[in-house]
């Protein structure tokens, strides 16, 4: 197994059951859930120093959705482009998710999240199966449907062993 299909595995193993657009529905809930029980002033929390914020997590969360989704969708169609990756850190320091309320976040979210899932629930089933190459490594559709919602479980993980657990 390549690293790449190991990373992506770690992934793929956090979502708890085999039905992921449901899972989708349940990932894009239970962060909502946590992050609209948060404070403004909690939302600027870092576990250590030089880790995300709250908020930089949540952007990175919408982030890194977005870019999965056009990956998926250009693959969808036949895109046979090598898409680019992305610098998660880099994008997280550009951000300036700190300078924006918990509310514009949240609602950010939440329509990136009711994206995702109208993409794939509208997508034909055939279309899954479809690979492309992004950042150097061959990926389906249907494998970048499950990364959003198993990147998106890593995250809470993370958020409720390292950061709630602090407030």
């Amino acid at each position: 197994m390549t690293y790449f299909e190991k990373y992506i595995q770690r992934y793929l193993d956090m979502i708890p059951s085999g039905n992921w657009m449901e899972e989708m529905k349940n990932s894009g809930e239970k962060t909502v859930e946590i992050y609209k029980n948060l404070t403004e002033d909690q939302s600027h929390y870092a576990y250590e120093e030089g880790k995300w914020t709250l908020k930089e997590v949540l952007l990175h969360l919408s982030d890194t959705e977005r870019i999965f989704q056009y990956r998926a969708l250009a693959f969808a169609r036949g895109e046979k482009a090598q898409l680019p990756g992305f610098d998660e850190n880099e994008y997280a320091e550009s951000s300036h998710a700190n300078e924006r309320t918990l509310e514009s976040l949240i609602e950010e979210y939440q329509l990136i999240r009711k994206l995702s899932e109208l993409t794939f629930e509208t997508m034909s089933s055939s279309v899954f199966d479809n690979k492309g190459n992004a950042n150097g490594n061959e990926i389906s559709v249907e494998t970048l449907g499950k990364l959003i919602i198993g990147h998106n479980y890593h995250h809470l993980h993370i958020i409720e062993e390292r950061y709630l657990s602090s407030l």
